[in-house]
């Protein structure tokens, strides 16, 4: 831990409200320089190394637009990337403060500031500021396979690098992550690891499924409620963000969060405080978020679906995650780390992974991503009878090859070679057997299931099913 008090720059054209704010600040044991202009920021950024700078937006000579305040902020960037802005706004002027979060401030407060969010905004990017310096210091990290400090993290492809650094960097600070990526891509294995590296990690980690209840459940899973609240509210019950005090809440599926819900989430992360439903009694929220999604937000923002604001306040950091086909370097990696794992679980012992299993691991684009390839292995240590997984274990969609496939390679016309003993028939084979056999699985072996899936009727199914090997028993 750093022994020198932080050092905070703080920025405004009026002496009363510099005064205030270096009278606020020092209290909490910061080292204070104030001055009074853009210019004066710059001088002083050149001088020293500072913690976090505290702006104001509106200058003498602009008052309303901003645009003296932004110019600063750019330049302040262009100094140094890494230094945490928080900015100032006149009451009314959110927009303004948005725009500036827009171009690369943390944070932002309103004039007249509330002195306890004033001062938790400081300590968030203090911390978030020296992290990222730390980290600049220290080497790199290695790969992540010895990474239990990473909440066992599996990554080797050049794509995740980064990724792991940002972890490392942001992990132990305070600031609010967004994880985006496809389905299955280990947006929660992430959110682990930043809880894993943080001062946090002895307290709880909640995972919280933001659009997979209904708004009044929703309410009262993450801030509780009491007594008599509602028909069945027997006795007062604590939420999740209570659950997670001083720890981690994970907000899975940010996006398809509600209006209504956005709005009591912008507060919670604003004020620091919340309301059980039905209660009245205010109670302290001492909690990071780390939220995820798969979906575009700047889109849903623009459309109007999810609040600018709110997406801000969460988009302190993001985190993006390449899918498994784009770091394929990984699959071999992964593999290894589930087999033993369901090997243990099933009491088999089977020890590895054959080569020509591998292969087919490898040649596969997993749409369904870590999580398809987590139940492949699992569905393969189940079927294995060897101490060695073999090819015979893997789905037939696997098995196939990207040659049989029917997005396999082709020409410029889509057609695949057309050259000498191309076999039209055998062609047309491996694609009926490739959507039969992966429709048959993704409706757990329920025939019926799996002709509704492919607009087949039961009849037809069961006779290709029969035809191409796909149960068990068939000859």
């Amino acid at each position: 831990m750093p022994t020198s008090p932080p050092r905070l720059l703080i920025a405004d054209d009026q002496r009363d409200v510099l005064e205030a704010l270096r009278l606020l600040l020092k209290a909490d044991g910061y080292l204070i320089d104030a001055v009074e202009s853009p210019a004066a920021v710059v001088t002083a950024l050149g001088q020293r190394e500072y913690d976090a700078v505290l702006i104001d937006l509106n200058y003498a000579r602009d008052t309303t637009s901003g645009a003296e305040g932004l110019d600063l902020l750019k330049q302040i960037q262009q100094l140094d990337a890494a230094l945490p802005v928080v900015v100032m706004t006149a009451w009314g002027s959110v927009n303004l403060a948005v725009e500036a979060m827009r171009r690369g401030a943390r944070d932002f407060v309103e004039k007249p500031w509330n002195n306890e969010r004033l001062q938790a905004i400081i300590r968030t990017q203090v911390e978030l500021g020296r992290a990222i310096r730390r980290a600049d210091r220290l080497e790199a990290h290695t790969r992540s396979g010895d990474g239990d400090g990473l909440g066992g993290l599996i990554a080797d492809a050049s794509s995740m690098q980064p990724v792991l650094q940002i972890i490392e960097r942001v992990g132990p600070s305070d600031a609010n992550v967004l994880i985006t990526g496809e389905n299955g891509s280990g947006k929660s294995l992430v959110a682990q690891a930043l809880h894993a590296v943080s001062p946090r990690t002895g307290r709880p980690m909640v995972t919280v499924n933001a659009g997979g209840m209904a708004e009044g459940v929703f309410e009262s899973e993450l801030f509780g409620h009491m007594k008599g609240a509602f028909t069945g509210a027997d006795t007062m019950k604590k939420g999740l963000v209570e659950i997670a005090e001083r720890g981690t809440i994970f907000l899975d599926e940010i996006g398809e969060m509600n209006a209504i819900m956005q709005v009591k989430l912008l507060r919670v992360l604003q004020d620091r405080r919340f309301r059980r439903l039905g209660g009245t009694e205010e109670v302290q929220a001492d909690i990071r978020i780390v939220a995820a999604t798969n979906q575009d937000l700047t889109r849903l923002v623009s459309e109007g679906k999810f609040r600018e604001d709110l997406y801000y306040r969460i988009n302190v950091i993001e985190i993006h995650l390449a899918p498994l086909r784009e770091r394929r370097e990984d699959i071999p990696l992964l593999a290894d780390h589930f087999l033993p794992k369901f090997a243990e679980q099933m009491g088999k012992p089977i020890t590895s992974i054959s080569q020509e299993a591998h292969a087919l691991l490898g040649a596969y684009d997993w749409p369904g991503n870590v999580r398809e390839l987590q139940n492949v292995i699992e569905r393969a240590v189940a079927l294995e009878p060897s101490p060695v997984v073999l090819p015979e274990s893997l789905p037939a969609h696997l098995r196939a090859g990207p040659a049989d496939r029917p997005d396999g390679a082709g020409d410029e016309t889509g057609l695949p070679d057309l050259g000498e003993g191309f076999d039209l028939e055998a062609r047309g084979e491996a694609f009926y057997r490739h959507y039969l056999a992966l429709a048959l699985e993704r409706a757990g072996g329920v025939q019926v299931k799996a002709a509704e899936m492919l607009g087949m009727s039961f009849r037809s199914f069961r006779y290709y099913a029969k035809k191409y090997k796909l149960r068990e028993g068939d000859e």
